[in-house]
């Protein structure tokens, strides 16, 4: 192939990328604007004339996620935002195109993490426990709900920590100090901070997007001692150009150490953001280098 035919090839390959991408637009754009209305993947290809197969295939490449995964997070955000602004649950229920409120209670665990009453008024109605102990990263908070942990936090300062998880969730039916329940938690944090475990397993009690969900997973495969750049986990999800998608999936992670943000790093090399500093961050993977899987 002479140099003019490759710059046709190349030209040819940008234009249906182009294409691919434009038609994606607006397949979201046809999802956000039916105000919750449950559109089909059939009612959207048609709309745009290609098949659903094709719409389904091309749809996950771009944006990392199914147009079905896609709509229900607009919905799942659209719920909560009515419910935080103060609508009762049957108002933000049709409001963001649920059915009916069983409809909503069914999926409130897998869209909130809480049932919608508790996610609308900061978590009023969830019973936390928590306690603070020393670990090698200074003062170490671990607080659990009963379907499992929701909220770890690292600092040098126990009221600091604990006004931290209280500003999460602001109404709570109970926030207390309770070693002994929270004491198995706390352990399996704890071994995994000392080296004893390469990775700190435990149920999770925490709210997600479709696509925050999966970035989690990737995080969580990821080895002990091993690390992925932004770019790597997004190419990974089928979303090349989602690094910054991912990031903001990591900063968001509410049990950082469980889910292991901090194998997450710049393209070159960097450590880029943490939560709770870089000097953490590298300590972390440092002490990761040398366990074993």
């Amino acid at each position: 192939m002479d140099m003019e035919m490759a710059k046709q090839a190349v030209t040819a390959k940008a234009g249906v990328a182009g294409r691919q991408i434009a038609l994606v637009r607006r397949a979201c754009a046809m999802i956000d604007e039916s105000e919750g209305e449950r559109l089909t993947l059939a009612e959207i290809a048609g709309a745009l004339d290609v098949s659903p197969w094709h719409l389904q295939r091309l749809f996950k490449r771009v944006m990392g996620v199914s147009p079905r995964d896609y709509s229900d997070a607009r919905r799942s955000a659209a719920f909560r935002q009515q419910l935080k602004q103060g609508e009762s649950i049957a108002q933000a229920t049709y409001g963001a195109g649920y059915g009916s409120s069983s409809r909503v209670y069914e999926r409130a665990e897998r869209l909130l993490g809480m049932t919608p009453a508790s996610y609308a008024k900061g978590g009023k109605g969830a019973e936390i426990a928590f306690d603070v102990v020393d670990s090698p990263l200074g003062r170490l908070l671990v607080a659990a709900t009963a379907k499992g942990l929701c909220f770890l936090s690292l600092g040098s300062d126990d009221a600091a920590l604990v006004d931290e998880l209280r500003r999460e969730f602001p109404q709570a039916e109970s926030i207390t100090r309770d070693r002994h329940s929270i004491a198995q938690s706390v352990a399996v944090v704890i071994d995994y901070l000392e080296g004893k475990t390469p990775h700190a397993e435990l149920p999770l009690d925490v709210q997600a997007t479709a696509f925050q969900r999966r970035v989690w997973q990737e995080l969580i495969a990821i080895p002990c001692g091993e690390t992925r750049t932004y770019s790597e986990i997004a190419e990974n999800l089928g979303v090349p150009r989602g690094q910054r998608a991912v990031g903001r999936a990591c900063a968001t992670n509410p049990v950082s150490l469980v889910i292991p943000c901090h194998r997450a790093l710049r393209e070159d090399g960097g450590l880029g953001g943490y939560r709770w500093g870089m000097e953490r961050k590298a300590a972390l993977l440092e002490s990761e280098a040398d366990r074993p899987e």
